[in-house]
């Protein structure tokens, strides 16, 4: 799965750096070779410095949407380890969707009322649901299982997607959500067997649930064209709802402000600025020099690198069971992606190939 990628690395590394002007075509000038005229071809000297520099750009940018949006989850379970996990969710996207809104409107975004109607139906999908169920559940369910049964996402929005005459269901995709609904049922029923959480696990799902439905209905409201204010407006609007859901379950009472810990402090301002906006520019930026399905790679190495961390940094257990259901899931998601594309018309595909993945990677990842 992994092993073309740096060809597709490299090669989406010679087109942006021709189409920006940084490597040159080659060029050709006349000469006399044996008393006859004949085109050399001439090439212009290699900006070694420029392309090693892009190459470290691109490098760093994968970087960051492989391995810190990875640990976004293990960072979430050291946050709520002793800040509640509304209020925990709702000061992070204060202060990054803060940040990014101040960004958009530096760069001349101004929000329309239909934009901010949009934003509070997509909030509340994405990240008082979505992100607050995830960082309830992580207070009892483990961050590598967390981000495995988060990975189930593509199968809700295939099945959510059909419900609502979106899209076609191919063999290739029904593989794949039987080898996911597989994967699930050996992860949940090995953690059930352990005494985990059923509330947690069940909490992780549904906010899996809820973002594949904002997914889904995104593209049905006015939310901003400009991929920045796009994912500002919802996390503003979220981050509100988180609050005031903090302040209606008495999070705000219930904290003892001298009993945080440095740990969840540390892992809050990872949350905000790694995790939210270190990952989200690195993001943007390689929408604009790589294919998003390249791109979208990350979504199969991030639960790896949670599954790892958890393991590495926080003793979560990595049995057999836990690695054979990572590998169906992770094979799910392969199958749904490439179900997807063969099921899309070519020149459907051709058309609109940038077609919602500002929004769907760049805001799902925030979390």
């Amino acid at each position: 799965m992994f092993l073309d990628q740096p060809a597709q690395i490299m090669a989406a590394i010679r087109s942006a750096m021709v189409r920006d002007g940084i490597v040159g075509r080659e060029k050709e000038k006349m000469g006399i070779i044996g008393g006859r005229p004949v085109i050399i071809p001439e090439r212009s000297p290699r900006p070694s410095l420029q392309l090693r520099a892009h190459t470290i750009k691109l490098a760093l940018a994968f970087a960051a949407i492989y391995l810190v949006w990875g640990s976004t989850y293990l960072a979430i379970r050291y946050a709520v380890e002793t800040i509640p996990p509304l209020l925990a969710a709702g000061m992070r996207h204060t202060v990054a969707g803060g940040i990014l809104l101040v960004w958009a409107w530096a760069r001349g975004f101004r929000p329309t009322r239909e934009q901010w109607l949009s934003g509070l139906v997509v909030g509340a999908l994405f990240f008082l649901i979505g992100h607050g169920s995830l960082h309830w559940a992580e207070q009892y369910v483990g961050s590598g299982l967390a981000a495995l049964l988060i990975a189930t996402e593509p199968m809700f929005i295939l099945i959510l997607g059909w419900l609502m005459g979106q899209q076609k269901i191919s063999r290739l995709s029904a593989l794949g959500l039987a080898l996911g609904v597989t994967g699930v049922a050996v992860l949940t029923g090995a953690e059930l067997t352990k005494g985990s959480s059923v509330p947690g696990l069940v909490a992780v799902l549904i906010g899996s649930l809820s973002w594949a439905a904002g997914v889904v209905v995104s593209p049905r409201l006015k939310l901003p064209t400009d991929a920045l204010a796009r994912t500002a407006a919802p996390l503003v609007c979220g981050a509100v709802m988180l609050l005031i859901a903090a302040g209606v379950t008495g999070e705000f009472q219930a904290t003892h402000w001298s009993n945080i810990s440095l740990r969840s402090v540390l892992g809050l301002v990872y949350l905000i600025t790694f995790g939210s906006i270190v990952a989200f520019t690195a993001y943007t930026w390689l929408l604009q020099q790589c294919p998003p399905t390249l791109v979208a790679t990350h979504t199969y190495a991030n639960p790896v690198v949670a599954v790892l961390l958890g393991w590495l940094l926080a003793g979560e257990p990595l049995t057999m069971r836990l690695a054979l259901a990572s590998v169906a899931i992770l094979g799910a998601i392969v199958l749904i992606r490439r179900g997807e594309r063969s099921a899309t018309p070519a020149k459907a595909t051709q058309s609109t190939p940038h077609r919602d993945t500002a929004l769907l990677p760049a805001v799902r990842r925030v979390s």
